[in-house]
């Protein structure tokens, strides 16, 4: 009882984790850019897939999906954080907060699993290239999809339903927007326990989704083994662009978690410096690299402009 006598009703948040930024202004800037160029990308991958049917198959759905949870990754971050950089705007209500927190751990799991995904998509295209479109059709691939959202959702519903109940003593966020840790740090309860269930959920995910990357990669890697020296270059350019996006989300990742969990102490700022690398790496990188890799969307977009200056 003591714990809710103490506590403080909570209208609004104030975010805390940039005051000690030297140059906000310049850190802002270099955000926002990033932040555009990716979400300008996106969409245009997004519109390309959508608008040429001879790219309506199962490895461009995956890429459409793919853009679509870069967009909701990066976008429900990175605007609060260049609103504070840029105007000084600190506060933010409770409810947007929540949704916020909600919003990024989706796009952080949904990211996970999309990779994982497609992962299995360039395994049974290089093991089992005739069989491929019988395996992998565009049906089976919207209901995976589907049901991978689903599955997104109930994982990430864990952490409001475990903040919300608890009385809060301080509405000051100790980082840069709000994610779970920064709004659990604000209630009245010891946040060991929370912190301890979000570790184990994420070590879980991050583990099944990496491991059947790996082993994904194991399989295509023994099935190159066998194929010729020209299909070897075949296999070889369509898995690149995967391999790519894996190491642009899981190398920061596992940076984050080795610096943090093993007694290093970070100071604030390369804290920062870390977690937008994780946020809006992968989010910038994707979009470009299957633009620039994959002939098709590449095709597809230089019509698509070619048109525009010819109208």
């Amino acid at each position: 009882m003591s714990l809710y006598n103490t506590s403080v009703k909570v209208t609004e948040f104030i975010i805390g984790g940039l005051d000690t930024t030297e140059r906000p202004l310049v850190s802002g800037t270099i955000i926002l850019l990033i932040f555009v160029l990716s979400i300008l990308a996106n969409i245009l991958n997004i519109f390309v897939i959508f608008c040429d049917t001879n790219l309506h198959k199962p490895m461009y759905i995956l890429i459409f999906n793919l853009c679509v949870v870069d967009i909701l990754y990066t976008s429900s971050s990175s605007p609060t954080v260049i609103r504070v950089l840029f105007a000084g705007v600190k506060t933010i209500s409770y409810v947007p907060c929540l949704i916020q927190m909600f919003a990024f751990h989706l796009g952080e799991v949904m990211e996970m699993f999309v990779l994982a995904v497609m992962a299995l998509d360039r395994l049974l295209a290089v093991g089992r290239p005739f069989q491929y479109h019988i395996y992998l059709t565009n049906k089976r691939t919207l209901v995976l999809t589907f049901f991978l959202w689903i599955v997104g959702f109930g994982f990430v519903a864990i952490l409001p339903a475990t903040v919300i109940p608890l009385p809060h003593c301080s509405t000051v966020l100790k980082y840069t927007f709000c994610s779970y840790a920064s709004v659990t740090r604000t209630t009245c309860t010891d946040p060991e326990y929370y912190f301890n269930l979000a570790a184990i959920l994420m070590f879980f995910l991050i583990f099944f989704t990496f491991s059947f990357i790996c082993l994904s990669y194991v399989g295509i890697i023994w099935f190159v083994k066998l194929s010729s020296s020209n299909d070897k270059k075949k296999m070889g350019s369509t898995c690149f662009s995967h391999l790519i996006s894996v190491m642009c989300y899981y190398c920061p990742t596992f940076i984050v978690i080795v610096l943090t969990r093993f007694g290093l102490v970070l100071t604030l700022e390369a804290r920062n410096g870390l977690f937008f690398g994780c946020i809006l790496g992968p989010s910038l990188v994707n979009p470009f690299v299957y633009c620039l890799r994959t002939k098709e969307i590449n095709s597809s977009i230089i019509s698509l402009f070619k048109n525009i200056k010819a109208s």
